[in-house]
């Protein structure tokens, strides 16, 4: 079998993997010059990962250390790495599309993740609700900026009108990032996890992580910093999105959905091939739309922590 498609089959051999990445960012350590954030251990985080591995599912509830190739797993927690990220610390978690496993960060990810660029001193993200006093302009250099925000505790409960997020920078000066709800809601739209309960539920956190991604990717594209991390962290981002590699996995009730489709349309070639007019074929306009969800990992969005599914109900 060809090495690329390789899935894990044990479980427990997938502790070799994080072996051979840590081996692999020493080497990188050693060879490039490739640094961590202080205070990170690459080896902890691995640790980590690998057990919080060990409960990821795919959409048809197969452990994804069975169902993810090897490289796929080692490209994941490498990426993770570079990134300085650690799941113990909820700055990242695993979803599996197709036989693939990728990730995707948390606010609390992209915000460490932005941190390490050297020109960074500090990042905020705020929602702006209806009723709240805001207000935007531009500066000498025609960028937009925010000219005034204020609050209230009054609208706190009422619908989402902006969010924006201000990343700080070391030589004093600052970028903001504004979206409006409807370029919010068109960003979810692209996403793979459609009709998402947790930005439901959840809007105002995710609205923050949604504007801060859009602040990451421009601010990043424009950085000095390493291509190395730069790729990473623009590799996690686009995870999320339709214009990437989508899960192609059927979910077992799909199958069944499928098979009959094709049956119906067999049957609808086989009658005009007699010409024979076709009224009422009993598929036609009951195709469902099957809503895609990535494995369940995200079902639960609860004080800015994403929580794994089994854990959705605690």
């Amino acid at each position: 079998m060809n090495n690329q498609n390789q899935v894990v089959s044990n479980p427990s051999k997938s502790n070799s993997i994080t072996d051979d990445v840590l081996k692999r960012v020493n080497e990188m350590k050693k060879d490039d010059g490739f640094l961590l954030p202080k205070g990170y251990s690459a080896e902890n985080a691995l640790k980590s990962a690998y057990l919080v591995l060990q409960g990821v599912k795919d959409r048809n509830k197969r452990p994804a250390l069975e169902v993810c190739t090897r490289p796929s797993i080692a490209n994941t927690l490498l990426n993770m790495v570079i990134q300085g990220l650690s799941p113990a610390k909820t700055q990242c978690y695993f979803i599996v599309y197709g036989n693939e496993l990728q990730m995707q960060r948390s606010y609390f990810g992209t915000v460490a993740v932005l941190k390490r660029l050297d020109s960074v001193k500090n990042i905020t993200a705020q929602v702006v609700h209806e009723g709240d006093k805001f207000e935007i302009g531009s500066d000498e250099n025609f960028q937009t900026v925010v000219k005034e925000f204020q609050p209230s505790i009054e609208n706190q409960d009422k619908e989402i009108a902006y969010a924006f997020a201000r990343i700080f920078k070391n030589d004093g000066t600052y970028v903001d990032t504004i979206m409006t709800k409807k370029e919010i809601d068109q960003s979810w739209a692209q996403t793979r996890q459609k009709n998402n309960k947790v930005q439901q539920n959840f809007s105002q956190e995710m609205a923050k992580r949604t504007v801060l991604n859009r602040a990451a990717k421009m601010f990043i594209n424009t950085s000095d910093d390493s291509d190395l991390l730069t790729g990473a962290i623009n590799d996690t981002t686009s995870n999320e999105y339709d214009d990437e590699r989508r899960d192609v996995t059927p979910v077992e009730d799909e199958k069944q959905s499928t098979d009959e489709l094709l049956e119906g349309f067999q049957k609808s070639q086989e009658a005009k091939a007699k010409g024979v007019s076709n009224n009422g074929n009993s598929n036609d306009g009951k195709e469902e739309s099957n809503e895609e969800v990535a494995d369940g990992q995200t079902e639960l969005f609860n004080e800015g922590t994403i929580k794994p599914a089994d854990e959705a109900d605690s």
